[in-house]
């Protein structure tokens, strides 16, 4: 785990170099996003379900999605409860920002460095009550979601969809040439150098006096530790075997999403808090994440 995350800190250095130097501008930043939420973190998700659909990964998966849930739903009543004392600007990105995490943009590229495809297919079903409650809930927060309108971008999600075509070609064993199946793996490989420089190039330029916020830190202990606590409780007592419980208890302890300041930019809430709430729970969930492994 400390040597996947050295592999990320190198990464993230990379992004931060070519920020400074401008070869990654915020245009180019926004492109990469998209490459990789469109392009290589589909084909990396797609990659994993490479493997024949047994009994026993049908309940893996099945256990990991109703520990996902539960999760999601308690970040949602824990939102509520704890945060009532902030005004009402903070308290919406705080809600969110418990809710909904990394988990795919960084936790996969973890995930894959320690536990590789078997851990793939695992974070791709973790992700899925993620995307639903980011969609409702999360979206909920900031605006009066339309049902329609939200459902779409669920069903509709590139990462959901590769889920769908994964789980398709698992059920048929339809065979792929080897050439495709070799193109897919590489441009999935990509994912993880990708996306953690993006998250180098977010650090440079960013005022470090905000993340002095008292609130910041709050959320950073909920989202960060005690989520993932919660999340080790409920697999210990479904006596989860290692995969599963390495999984997803890294996926939980995963950073707020970087939608939070994408969303209060939006809908006119703080995004110069939501922007420092992402950035600080990233750079701590670095050191977090493997402590938490310790606990394992």
């Amino acid at each position: 785990m400390l040597n996947s995350q050295l592999i990320l800190f190198c990464y993230m250095a990379a992004g931060i170099y070519a920020k400074k130097k401008n070869i990654i501008n915020d245009n180019i930043k926004n492109r990469l996003i998209d490459i990789v939420l469109e392009i290589t973190l589909p084909c990396m998700i797609f990659h994993s379900f490479n493997k024949p659909l047994t009994m026993d990964i049908i309940q893996k998966t099945a256990m990991v999605f109703f520990v996902s849930m539960s999760v999601a739903m308690i970040s949602y009543i824990l939102g509520k409860l704890i945060y009532r004392r902030y005004p009402h600007e903070k308290k919406i990105i705080l809600q969110y920002a418990t809710l909904v995490n990394n988990a795919g943009f960084l936790g996969m590229p973890l995930v894959a460095n320690v536990f590789g495809s078997e851990g793939i297919l695992y974070t791709a079903i973790f992700t899925i009550p993620n995307r639903i409650m980011m969609w409702t809930a999360g979206l909920s927060l900031f605006t009066n979601a339309n049902l329609k309108e939200s459902t779409k971008k669920i069903l509709l999600n590139p990462c959901i969809i590769t889920v769908y075509l994964g789980i398709l070609r698992c059920l048929l064993n339809i065979p792929f040439p080897e050439f495709l199946d070799t193109a897919i793996a590489n441009i999935g490989a990509m994912t993880s150098p990708l996306s953690i420089m993006i998250i180098g190039t977010m650090l440079v330029g960013v005022e470090w006096k905000i993340f002095w916020d008292p609130s910041i830190f709050y959320l950073s202990f909920v989202r960060l530790l005690a989520l993932p606590m919660i999340a080790l409780f409920i697999l210990k007592n479904m006596q989860a075997d290692s995969i599963i419980t390495g999984v997803s208890f890294i996926l939980t302890g995963m950073p707020a999403g970087a939608t939070s300041a994408l969303l209060a930019t939006k809908y006119g809430a703080d995004n110069e808090f939501a922007s420092a709430c992402v950035v600080t729970t990233t750079l701590l969930s670095l050191v977090t994440a493997p402590l938490l492994m310790l606990l394992l």
